[in-house]
């Protein structure tokens, strides 16, 4: 009989199988992002180092992100060892079965440091840094399973690079990740082959209603179009003019498509402004439809978003009457050193953080050639009337009535933020998330894990959103070439 060495929290039996389920060791940093993180490993192992419950200790308190998931994290951990204990108490060296949060039956198993390790590090590394601690953890369990995959999880991209240089196998946390490639994001739109009307036109229904063309089209194409999708073909269409349309409605191979309203003509102009170019339309399409209460908008900065968003919102808010007031709100994230403690009330401490609003302004005050000055200054008091500047620091609890709600800057917000700010919407109420994801001033936030890019991804084809994502910009040629070359 082969002699059974006992189990302990440094100890995880394993079978000698290259299949067996992998341990990860969790860097507190992946807690502190995602306190979820521990139901999210599937059948594999989670290892906590000591100095991980130490580093959560040390930053529960405040009222941040980070402290909060910090809690969160403790509070995920408590529930587990307490469960534990009650099914088989004192005996934590076994592993805690990890059932996941949406139900369903354990995976992994969750294994605690109990004991203390002297693995020596190289000269190089320092030991008493927090980092290289939790390295010779890693390295110890390598040298206990030298037949089981031992992975470091770690946000920390140096922690990382410093694993591989150790021969440590390390990873990023991809768990919260949306999308891989952000190239594959949903744009909002897709240009149709050359030959669509040739391959659709026969059996095809059109009828007009309410000044625009609605067209029945069947056949492959249409089972994967999403609703409010767009729809553009350059090429000559019906009438030998271009094509842009809106899918309205998908029922397995046959699909209803709806021409737009043209804002690029004087005529549609919104609040004085016109779209410049396809996405614009586009974009002013979705912003103007009061059926749809959920719009993003992706784009590159001077593509328009914020100036087409303002100008959509006063048209509704002040001549329409369809919202009551426009309420803006922005993530503060300094690009640079953070000057400090602002004075004054929430919306004052706000307006340095609102250039980009004034900056508008200015522009939909000036569309108003015939008012004269008097007129303006009285146009732009009413408007700075009917825009309240909000702080996202006190969202919770809030019910917004019949608002219209602009989230500037959102690539910098999580999704659990995201989710927080998109559920403060009653009845009538408009969301509108604009911002750049190639622009995120957060830490630990990814293009793919950002929450702008988790609510596009989330929210395609539902039948009151729409998504567009901003190609041209619009702002100077001066702008637009250094947004290519630098």
């Amino acid at each position: 009989m082969v002699e059974r060495k006992p189990r302990s929290a440094l100890h995880v039996d394993a079978p000698l199988k290259t299949s067996s389920p992998k341990l990860f060791v969790l860097d507190t940093n992946v807690l502190m992002h995602d306190p979820t993180s521990l139901f999210r490993f599937e059948e594999h192992d989670i290892f906590l180092p000591m100095l991980t419950l130490e580093e959560l200790d040390n930053n529960k308190k405040g009222t941040t992100e980070v402290a909060r998931n910090a809690r969160q994290a403790s509070r995920y951990l408590d529930e587990l060892v307490t469960a534990a204990s009650a099914i088989s108490p004192g005996n934590m060296s076994a592993g805690i079965p990890l059932k996941p949060r949406s139900g369903g039956a354990a995976s992994g198993r969750l294994f605690v440091q109990t004991e203390a390790i002297s693995t020596t590090l190289p000269p190089s590394l320092a030991g008493g840094k927090a980092d290289n601690q939790i390295i010779s953890v890693v390295m110890h369990l390598q040298k206990v399973h030298p037949n089981r995959s031992v992975i470091l999880v770690s946000k920390d991209i140096n922690m990382r690079i410093k694993s591989h240089a150790l021969g440590i196998a390390a990873e990023d946390y991809f768990n919260d990740k949306v999308l891989e490639d952000t190239d594959l994001l949903y744009s909002g739109m897709r240009e149709l082959p050359a030959d669509f009307w040739d391959r659709h036109a026969k059996g095809m229904e059109s009828w007009q209603q309410g000044g625009l063309t609605y067209y029945r089209v069947t056949g492959p194409l249409s089972a994967s179009l999403l609703v409010n999708e767009f729809l553009y073909l350059e090429g000559k269409g019906p009438g030998e003019a271009p094509l842009y349309s809106m899918v309205k409605e998908v029922s397995g191979r046959t699909a209803l498509l709806q021409t737009l309203k043209d804002y690029t003509h004087q005529k549609n102009n919104v609040w004085g402004i016109t779209a410049r170019n396809r996405e614009q339309n586009f974009a002013l399409n979705l912003l103007m439809n009061p059926e749809l209460d959920f719009v993003t908008l992706l784009g590159q900065a001077g593509t328009g978003k914020t100036l087409l968003t303002l100008a959509a919102g006063l048209m509704q808010t002040l001549e329409f009457k369809v919202y009551s007031e426009i309420i803006m709100t922005r993530v503060t994230v300094p690009v640079g050193e953070d000057i400090g403690f602002l004075p004054g009330t929430e919306e004052e401490k706000m307006n340095p953080w609102m250039g980009a609003l004034e900056d508008n302004l200015d522009v939909l005050n000036k569309t108003d050639d015939e008012a004269g000055e008097w007129g303006r200054a009285a146009t732009r008091d009413l408007i700075r009337s009917r825009i309240k500047v909000k702080s996202l620091n006190f969202m919770r609890g809030r019910t917004f009535i019949n608002k219209y709600l602009i989230i500037d800057e959102a690539q910098n917000l999580t999704p659990k933020q995201m989710k927080t700010l998109i559920t403060r919407a009653g009845p009538g109420t408009k969301v509108v998330c604009l911002g750049n994801i190639a622009q995120i001033d957060t830490p630990y936030l990814t293009e793919g894990s950002s929450g702008l890019t988790y609510v596009v991804d989330r929210f395609k084809g539902w039948t009151h959103s729409g998504h567009v994502t901003l190609q041209r910009g619009e702002r100077s040629r001066l702008a637009d070439h250094a947004a290519e070359v630098l």
